[in-house]
């Protein structure tokens, strides 16, 4: 079947493009194939002054490349022949002789948008659904089918480094305001508009476009001012990247190349930076991400085919900053009616407020309008009673972090719930089972564990007990998809995965404390490695209390081998919790980290020194939680390495150019794994004993994931 349907209105050949089979247009070889065949078309026929491109789908233009064509490539030749063909289709676009116009509706991204940077004219809709940019960042590429050269080139190189660094689209207005598309309409309007502009430019219209002003040429126009703005944005990206990202410093070349030494030498540039970032460890890592997180979206935990129940109206028990989160979310993304309780009108308040204020953020920014806010702010409401929690369909408790008390929680959940609602906590270390052990009917009782903060943080754990029924489970992973999150079910156990792995890291941080080591050398040696804050400041941002509280769960439950340090109970007992009070490890000062409190050495019971070598630090607390990874897996704490490895990533920010700890301890191999691990042992003791499954890994030659290059 056709991807492409081409009819004539007015001398204008209307060029509809609707992929088979495939909810969102993308430019696979086929497509390529069929739009060479419009463009002999409209080179032949005297009769067609000019062509408008626009899609049969309802909310996308073209969404980019085949990603599936890009992974397949294995050669340096083979990445750049790819690139060249699809820029040598783009270029027609330019010079085919006559006036091409893009009718945007829905996303423009990747290539989608480079084939429309190289039309005469763009027009767009104002769907809330249109949104254009350059994704390709985000997997370890550059955009590289003209996007380095024809975007700045457009809208000035200061906003088209802002959209191609940071991998993100922008609205239709947004692009409107830059000069992305020159026009905006009401999507019915759309193919008239599109027909009457591409009939203007046919007869010789020159659409006005605006100037870049005096700032804009002294930075953009001259050489000096290029140099420049060049060097701020290298700066810029390393601070970010810290180098283990190489795309971004690659897209600034090809753009200054562009720019510096004409077109053709631009996407030369291009082509050449494509082939090597796609055939490094970076973007495979990147793009197996991307696959782990398309495939999440159709997975909903269970076996067999379980429809998801419907979930209208939430209960959320406790309207402390958890609670308040996700009830905020649920208002926000999935529309449901948020019903909290409280023990206080007080605490009721502080809840409303939070989601309140986050909607006047919104509305302030313009992402909701006045009719939406309003309807958001009627959504929430609370109770210090359990009025109106017989009518909801999912509670879920976020109150102390204490066994007896949510146990009481349950209970009383049971009686004011009707016999389907789903029982949900938000613990982050203790087992579902033992709070459904309150309950008399424990397959309705499931975890439902967020990170904090609740409105950005993107990651989900769903813990199921052996009791947990299969509708439940599937009911809350849909629930949680519909919250924005990206959903992986884990296993009762202790700390569930995320939090399991995470302790004995947090661990070794304390014992490197007590061994001398500085506050600031940890932190710096882990952002280091690929995390965006250091061991340290993670648990200043949790809460001292809560991580007391967590280690001392973990302890319980695997005993010395998590035993945590004595110095972080010091700290707390000392009044210092973090963050949330302005007292920790570091100073503050209105709320902004000031360096390191030196006090906090002498209570937490150290004493700073040159201490272990950054070597040590680095080993130690990177191998205390791949070996942990390893545990968990091997006792099938997640259901799969990808899983386990998008559990790290969108969790605990492990680094994703690594691909995660399980899909690192593959890229290491085995061998230096065992071999790192027993060195550790010898000279720190036994809670760095290698985990079976990777000793079993050497023997067999085999890895976390079937195929190691996965």
């Amino acid at each position: 079947m056709a991807a492409i349907q081409i009819r004539s209105v007015d001398e204008v050949l209307v060029v509809t493009l609707d992929l088979p089979g495939e909810p969102v247009n993308k430019i696979t070889s086929g497509v390529r194939d069929e739009i060479e065949e419009v463009f002999r078309t409209l080179r032949s026929d005297n009769s067609l002054k000019a062509a408008v491109f626009i899609s049969g789908k309802k909310d996308n233009f073209i969404a980019g490349a085949d990603i599936e064509e890009f992974v397949a490539l294995r050669t340096l030749e083979s990445a750049r022949r790819l690139v060249q063909t699809g820029q040598q289709l783009i270029n027609q676009f330019e010079n085919i002789g006559k006036p091409v116009v893009a009718a945007i509706n829905g996303a423009c991204l990747g290539g989608g948008l480079e084939s429309a940077l190289a039309c005469s004219y763009r027009i767009a809709t104002n769907n809330p659904k249109t949104s254009l940019g350059l994704p390709e960042i985000q997997i370890g590429i550059i955009p590289a089918a003209g996007g380095c050269q024809r975007l700045p080139r457009l809208i000035g190189v200061r906003a088209a480094l802002d959209i191609i660094l940071a991998g993100k689209s922008v609205d239709a207005k947004k692009a409107r305001r830059l000069g992305l598309v020159d026009d905006l309409v009401h999507p019915a309007e759309l193919e008239t508009v599109a027909i009457k502009a591409a009939k203007k430019l046919a007869g010789g219209w020159k659409p006005k476009r605006k100037s870049a002003g005096l700032v804009g040429f002294v930075l953009e126009g001259t050489s000096p001012g290029r140099r420049l703005v060049f060097a701020l944005a290298r700066k810029q990206v390393l601070k970010k990247t810290r180098g283990n990202y190489p795309a971004p410093l690659a897209a600034i070349d090809a753009v200054s190349t562009g720019l510096s030494d004409g077109l053709k030498a631009g996407l030369a540039r291009e082509a050449d930076h494509f082939a090597i970032l796609a055939m490094g460890d970076v973007s495979r890592h990147l793009v197996q991400i991307f696959f782990a997180t398309t495939a999440l979206k159709k997975d909903l935990g269970v076996e067999g085919d379980v429809v998801p129940g419907k979930v209208n109206a939430l209960g959320v028990v406790g309207a402390g900053f958890m609670g308040a989160g996700i009830g905020t979310v649920a208002a926000l993304k999935a529309g449901s009616d948020v019903r909290f309780q409280e023990s206080s009108w007080d605490r009721i308040g502080t809840g409303l407020g939070h989601a309140r204020a986050e909607f006047r953020k919104r509305l302030k920014r313009r992402r909701l309008s006045k009719h939406e806010h309003r309807d958001l702010s009627d959504l929430v409401s609370g109770t210090t009673d359990w009025s109106g929690f017989k009518r909801v369909d999912l509670v879920i408790e976020a109150v102390f972090e204490d066994l007896k008390v949510k146990q009481e929680v349950f209970k009383t959940l049971e009686e004011k719930t009707k016999a389907d609602c789903i029982l949900a906590s938000n613990t982050s270390t203790i087992q579902i089972a033992e709070i459904a052990s309150a309950v008399a009917n424990p397959e309705r009782v499931i975890g439902m564990h967020f990170f904090s903060p609740v409105e950005k943080m993107p990651l989900l754990e769903v813990i199921v007990t052996q009791q947990t029924s299969a509708q439940v489970t599937a009911t809350s992973v849909a629930y949680g998809r519909r919250l924005g999150k990206t959903v992986i079910v884990v296993k009762d156990r202790p700390g569930f995965w995320v939090n399991r792995i995470l302790s004995p890291y947090m661990n070794e941080a304390g014992k490197l404390l007590e061994e001398g080591a500085l506050i600031e050398d940890l932190d710096q040696s882990m952002v280091e490695f690929g995390f965006p804050v250091g061991p340290i400041t993670l648990l200043e941002e949790v809460g001292l209390d809560v991580g007391v509280k967590a280690s001392g769960v973990m302890h319980g439950a695997f005993g010395d081998r998590m035993k945590p340090v004595a110095g972080i109970q010091k700290l707390v007992d000392a009044g210092r919790l973090g963050r949330k009070n302005g007292k920790g490890f570091f100073l503050y000062e209105k709320g902004k980290k000031k360096g390191v409190d030196e006090s906090v050495y002498e209570i937490f019971g150290s004493r700073p020194s040159t201490g272990p070598s950054a070597e040590e630090v680095r080993e130690r607390l990177v191998f205390s939680m791949l070996n942990e990874a390893a545990l968990a897996h091997q006792e099938s704490v997640v259901r799969s390495a990808r899983d386990g490895d998008i559990g790290a990533i969108f969790g605990i920010g492990y680094p994703p150019f690594l691909g995660g700890p399980l899909r690192y301890m593959d890229t290491l191999g085995a061998s230096r794994v065992i071999e790192v691990l027993t060195a550790l042992e010898a000279n720190h003791g036994e809670r760095f004993k290698a985990a079976l499954c990777i000793k079993e890994q050497v023997e067999s030659d085999s890895g976390f994931y079937e195929n190691k290059k996965d």
